[in-house]
């Protein structure tokens, strides 16, 4: 009982056991935050992740669209509600 009060009286060992407390609990980046930050970085490489895969879809569809004359008119039509001048354009809105 004797040796196991001197060894946790020692101050080396106070002091240790005082850092480690202070960096585990205490301090601004304890390993609770730690933990949180990987977590979000990990959140953040899959949207990166889906955000680059749909960027090369929306490139690949892009360079088909400028090089089909059809689908351009195509997409003008639908997207932007373009015609030709002997047509007339209805424009149906469900409720």
């Amino acid at each position: 009982m004797r040796k196991l009060f001197k060894i946790t009286t020692n101050f080396y060992v106070l002091a240790g056991s005082f850092f480690l407390l202070w960096m585990i609990f205490i301090d601004s980046n304890n390993l609770v935050n730690q933990f949180k930050l990987s977590r979000k970085l990990n959140e953040l490489e899959d949207r990166k992740e889906y955000f680059l895969e749909r960027k090369a879809k929306i490139k690949e569809e892009r360079e088909e669209l400028m090089n089909n004359p059809e689908l351009m008119e195509k997409f003008a039509r639908e997207k932007y509600f373009m015609k030709k001048e002997t047509e007339d354009l209805y424009v149906i809105v469900k409720k």
